[in-house]
């Protein structure tokens, strides 16, 4: 099996780091499509009533019972307050220092499919990112540019999101040739590999690194053992801060909460145990 390289698009074998990568990617997409909050209680809802209706009654209701309790506990309890302690790990930048050498912004905003579909850009979710970076850009227009991220679907890997990252900031007015545009990463580790390749950042230099409040912890952690202590410029928050705790009655809203507080932990655990990144939960730096 070969391979591209990418930063310098020379053909080369695939070795066995590079099958043990790629089989790690999937059976990280397998395992989160069983986990995912949403997808277990829907599988837990089906196999209870299978159950019932094969006659298996015992194993029926507990299937059945353990689907409706997931699905009214998700709806009342404050869930999000999982998402807030990853949101609180690095708070809002304050103050931005006076120079800034280079700002590089991961992707996951945009929706690949709809986009190549729809012929226009179309936004996934998290378009902070995006916009925060062409705002940042104008501010300081001598920092170098870089955007990283190329499919992280299992299907459609020929679109990648870097390309229609170009289409949106050259729509918004930036000149896309200050900035490079990494398109080979497919998770938050290739993010810190490629964009360090790429930007190729001296000792020196203070770099920003903008992605969402509540992916900042592991995308900090990726890029710190990738030797590049880049300063965290967090967006995107979805959680107010606020203390204390208070029911609700949001099924949609604590599916979502849940699913992408979820995928954090299971994905700072993962991470660790593969040593790619530098502590279990990286936070600001003492």
């Amino acid at each position: 099996m070969w391979t591209v390289d990418p930063i310098m698009g020379v053909l080369h074998p695939l070795g066995h780091h590079a099958m043990e990568t790629a089989m790690t990617f999937v059976l990280s997409k397998v395992l989160w499509f069983i986990v995912n909050p949403g997808n277990a209680l829907l599988l837990s809802l089906l196999l209870g009533l299978a159950l019932l209706m094969a006659g298996w009654r015992r194993s029926g209701r507990f299937f059945t019972g353990v689907a409706v309790l997931g699905f009214v506990l998700v709806t009342v309890l404050p869930v999000g307050k999982l998402m807030q302690v990853l949101e609180d790990r690095f708070p809002p930048v304050a103050e931005l220092p006076g120079h800034i050498d280079g700002i590089v912004v991961l992707g996951g905003s945009v929706s690949l499919e709809v986009s190549e579909k729809r012929g226009q850009v179309a936004f996934g979710g998290y378009a902070e990112r995006l916009t925060t970076f062409v705002t940042l850009a104008r501010r300081y227009p001598d920092a170098k540019l870089v955007f990283t991220g190329g499919s992280g679907a299992l299907t459609l890997t020929d679109v990648r999101e870097a390309d229609v990252a170009k289409q949106l900031m050259a729509e918004l007015g930036l000149d896309v040739g200050r900035v490079v545009f990494e398109r080979n990463a497919r998770n938050t580790h290739d993010n810190a590999v490629f964009a360090k390749r790429a930007a190729d950042p001296q000792p020196n230099e203070t770099w920003l690194l903008i992605t969402s409040a509540f992916h900042m912890p592991r995308a900090v952690g990726c890029f710190r053992q990738a030797g590049w202590d880049i300063v965290p410029y967090p967006v995107d928050f979805t959680t107010s801060g606020k203390k204390g705790f208070s029911l609700g009655f949001h099924l949609s809203g604590g599916l979502n909460a849940l699913g992408d507080a979820l995928h954090e932990y299971i994905g700072l655990a993962a991470y660790y145990l593969m040593d790619r990144t530098d502590t279990l939960f990286p936070g600001p730096r003492a």
